[in-house]
């Protein structure tokens, strides 16, 4: 059964945890990290790119010349799409990017996640986030101190708000609740760091 030490802030081991291993040693499905990486990313875009047909685009409205007689080609609309001013054909209209990814595939998809951070050592379990204050220095203090020092996800649970107000002012560090975590996020940093009710809830909602 897979586990990891629990520590304090002043990264003292506290403790141990179990972890489940349905959760953190199930085997890595890439195909599913990428499809959940996919979902949250076009989720996120706004899909807000459009051009202009031909009866969106202003004036046109009288035939250029008549139908016979004058030994041009014949034309309806100064505002037809091979004319310059013209509309465009073809061109992107706004649309949603995003698309549903069934609930099994996104469960699947984060113990796959969660496996690979297990297996490569970038997981880091404290027992609380207990700060004494919302200062981003002292915060740094603590996680330098962890030896947390490269690009850092914490994931806790419910409202802290010294740690809220403390981490948002700290580059490369994300702070999320374990009902937010996302295979995007795990993946974009180096490393994770969970308080203990987080991780263990989080097992719970996760284990087969």
């Amino acid at each position: 059964m897979p586990k990891l030490p629990v520590k304090n802030l002043e990264n003292k081991v506290v403790g141990e945890i179990d972890l489940s291993e349905s959760v953190f040693a199930v085997k890595v499905n890439k195909s599913l990290l990428f499809a959940a990486v996919k979902h949250y990313l076009d989720g996120l875009r706004q899909g807000t790119h459009a051009t202009k047909n031909r009866s969106q685009v202003s004036g046109g409205g009288k035939k250029p010349w008549k139908q016979k007689g004058t030994g041009r080609a014949r034309v309806g609309s100064s505002r037809n799409p091979i004319w310059r001013h013209g509309g465009v054909a073809h061109g992107p209209n706004s649309r949603s990017y995003a698309f549903r990814l069934p609930r099994k595939m996104m469960l699947g998809a984060l113990r796959s996640a969660l496996t690979d951070k297990y297996a490569s050592n970038a997981i880091t379990v404290v027992d609380v986030f207990s700060l004494e204050n919302h200062k981003s220095k002292e915060l740094r203090k603590r996680l330098d101190a962890i030896e947390l020092t490269k690009k850092l996800l914490i994931v806790e649970t419910g409202e802290n708000n010294n740690l809220s107000r403390a981490s948002g002012n700290l580059a490369k560090v994300k702070l999320v609740s374990n009902q937010e975590l996302n295979v995007y996020d795990l993946l974009n940093h180096e490393q994770v760091l969970f308080s203990q009710a987080a991780i263990q809830k989080l097992q719970e909602a996760l284990s087969l």
